[in-house]
This record gives C-alpha cells, structure tokens and sequence, in this order.
C-alpha cells in the first residue's frame, strides 16, 4: 500500500483538540502522524487552503438494499457517502427482510465490501420483523457484528420491550437507538402542529409526540443501566429533559439533522413534498434550542438521517409522499450554513460532532488523526460554492430540497483505510 503525504492543511482533530496548519504522513493504510513537508511518500497532496479532518462518521442511513433498489443500493448509497466526507457509517435494518438475524447482517457485510467505498456497520432490529412484538436474535446479530440496535423510523411503542432491549443490550454493551415518536400522536401526521399547518389544512404532528417518548426512553435507561441514543431529535423540550438525564448520569446520547437546524414548517407553504421528514420541521424556537443542545454538549452528534427514496414515492401530491430527505451529500455545507456561518460552533466543535461524538456511541475506533490509527480522513474546502445539480450527486434518489440551491462547502479529497476513494470533480 503506498505511502501518502498530506501538507500545508489546517489539520482539525476534536479527539486530540488539535487545530492548527502542518502535515500529515499515511503509511501502510494507518496514519504515521505530523510531519516535515519534506518528507518523502509515493503520493503527495497540496491541502493549502482545505480542512484535513478525520473521516466523518454518520449513525444512521438508509441503504435499501436488499428489497428497496430503486430507492438506493450499498453501492450507491456508500458513493454518496464518499462524496459527502462520510468515511464510515451506520446501516439502518430497514430493508426486505429485515436484519434481523445474522446472516442479514453479513449480506451487508459483503455488499460493502464489494462496493468498496466507505466503512458500513450494520444495525440490527431490535424486534423481529421490526414488528415490535419480539426481540430479535440480539446475541446473533452482535455475532454478525452489529454495532447497535434501533427499528428504524418505527419507534418500539411497548414498553417492556423496549425494558427487555435495554437489559439485553446492556449485557453486550450495544446502544438501543430507537426514534422517539407516540404513534398514536403522529398517526396521519403531515408536518410540525403549529400556525402553519393550520393555515396548510394538513393534520399536524405535535412536539409533544416526541417528548413524551424521549421522557419514557430516558426513564427505562434509568430503570435498566442501558445505553439509549434517541434519533433526530427535534423539540426544545426534548433538549431540556436530555440535558437533565445526562447531569444524573443516565445513558443516553441524541443526535440531530442539519435539516432540523436549518429549515421551518414554513417551507412547507407550497405543499413541496421535499420538505416533508420526520421528524417534521419545526419551528425557529425549537431550532434555536437545538442549537444551544449542541453547544453544551447535550446533543452528542450531527447526522444525515439519509431516507433516498425514488420520484414517484415523492409524489406531488405531498399527502400520498413518502417522508424523507436524501442528506449524506448535503451535509456539510448544510451544517456550514447553519452552524459555522453564523457562528453557533467553531470547525473543531463541528468536527466533533461528525467524527468523535458518533465513534463514541457506535464504539468504533474511529474518529481521529491519532499516530496508529486507521487512515480515514476528509480533506474539507470551507470556501467553495457551487449550485447542486441532480447530476451531481452519487444518490440513485434526489429527494432533497436543497436541488437547484447555492451551496457552500464540499469534501474534496476522500481517503478510506490509507486509500485514496474519491475525488471531487471540479
């Protein structure tokens, strides 16, 4: 494997709170550590005016395969990780079947290892079929090397199964990621209960169906000793009850979207079925809270929450559309307009949240420049703007707002296990 020097970037690791301009050598796929410009490798790449960054890290998304192809495949899906800076990342089980066994969880094994993109660390169910009926076969999954458990976008309504995940999992020392959401308060839901989905005429989904899950979740953390990561939060409240959870020493992690920091319910004024997620789009105030979440490390991580889904499932008609946004991509300039921009976190804080936070929850030994540790890196160039054109993107799906929109920021150079992957085009 040959060689690889990195010089003259601005070299940012949250995980050695390093941020500062100089080199960087790759030998044998692992990162030799700083060094003279002078030294002699096979490769060299001038970084002058880009980030060098530990891989990103992205805890969930939504590869499709096997059963939804037409929405996105592991090859797919993982090129569009690549393209976004995205060096490992978390495969939700949401697919026919299920992965809710082991050798489900090795077939995603191999696809990954036979589009040789970037990192895939399956997630299994907690619940067969994601039914929520019955644990799935945990101890089989973890032997399949699953990284955690979570049903995906249908949150575990029982509470002693969910009781039941947390006291299993805790044995292995896996997160439960579960989305928190009251079914019964989101049941025909279309968008954030407020002014505007009142003035829209569609039926709104109100802050209080998460937050009375995330109250349950962190309450049977308490109860069990387990490890609960709650998925794309999105109130105020929620941030407050996870910041009093964490000062108690309960378990239990959080991330958010870049969406859920950038865009209001208003967006969907025109009914554009590209707006329409769960969570929904809420409102400035529950915005502004995430925000302050992530600065005083009540939210852990930055994630995409990447849900392809192909034109005719995002139908015009914005009742019968799929919820769902493409934004493995999207995210990091997203984050740069929403965070770094206006000043809200500074690079290494933003870092952070992409590489150390999701290495931590997934307990991955990634997430880091570190001397010794696997070469997974992402060379950022924070000044670059550019309009997003369907053509560019490696997404079988184009399910994003963000099309047609002036952008800022986009990983330039991408290297998986001391191998250069991808190459941004100019």
């Amino acid at each position: 494997m040959k060689s690889i020097l990195i010089k003259n970037g601005r070299i940012i690791d949250p995980s050695q709170d390093l941020d500062q301009p100089g080199n960087l050598l790759i030998e044998n796929g692992k990162i030799t550590g700083l060094c003279e410009a002078t030294v002699t490798a096979d490769e060299i790449i001038d970084a002058t005016g880009l980030i060098v960054s530990p891989g990103f890290i992205d805890l969930h998304v939504s590869l499709c395969e096997p059963g939804f192809e037409e929405d996105e495949t592991i090859e797919s899906g993982t090129a569009a990780a690549l393209a976004g800076g995205v060096t490992s990342l978390g495969c939700l089980p949401n697919t026919s079947p299920v992965v809710d066994d082991r050798s489900s969880a090795e077939f995603i094994l191999l696809q990954a290892e036979r589009a040789a993109n970037c990192h895939v660390y399956p997630l299994g169910a907690i619940t067969k079929n994601q039914e929520g009926k019955e644990l799935a076969e945990i101890g089989q999954l973890v032997a399949g090397k699953a990284v955690g458990f979570t049903d995906a976008d249908r949150p575990i309504d029982n509470a002693q199964i969910m009781r039941c995940a947390l006291e299993y999992t805790r044995m292995f020392d896996r997160p439960i990621l579960n989305r928190p959401q009251v079914a019964e308060l989101t049941d025909k839901g279309q968008m954030h209960e407020g002014f505007h989905s009142t003035v829209l005429g569609l039926k709104g989904i109100p802050a209080a169906a998460e937050e009375i899950m995330v109250n349950r979740d962190i309450a049977l953390a308490e109860l069990t000793q387990g490890r609960i990561h709650l998925m794309c939060i999105s109130t105020q409240n929620s941030v407050s009850q996870i910041r009093r959870a964490k000062a108690t020493g309960i378990h239990v992690t959080a991330d958010v979207t870049p969406l859920h920091l950038t865009l209001t319910d208003q967006m969907l004024e025109n009914y554009d079925p590209n707006f329409k997620v769960l969570p929904p789009l809420r409102t400035q105030e529950h915005i502004d809270a995430l925000i302050v979440g992530l600065k005083d490390g009540t939210i852990d991580a930055i994630c995409s929450d990447h849900t392809p889904h192909a034109a005719e499932k995002k139908t015009d008609e914005i009742l019968g559309a799929d919820f769902g946004i493409i934004g493995l991509e999207t995210l990091l300039p997203v984050c740069l307009q929403s965070l770094i921009t206006p000043g809200h976190l500074s690079w290494l804080e933003l870092i952070s949240k992409l590489t150390v936070g999701p290495a931590q929850i997934l307990g991955l030994e990634k997430g880091t420049l570190a001397e010794g540790a696997d070469a997974d890196i992402t060379l950022i160039n924070p000044d670059i703007r550019y309009i997003l054109e369907p053509t560019m993107l490696k997404s079988s799906s184009h399910n994003t707002p963000f099309l047609g929109k002036e952008l800022q920021g986009r990983a330039e150079v991408v290297i998986v296990s001391g191998e250069i992957r991808f190459r941004a085009e100019n």
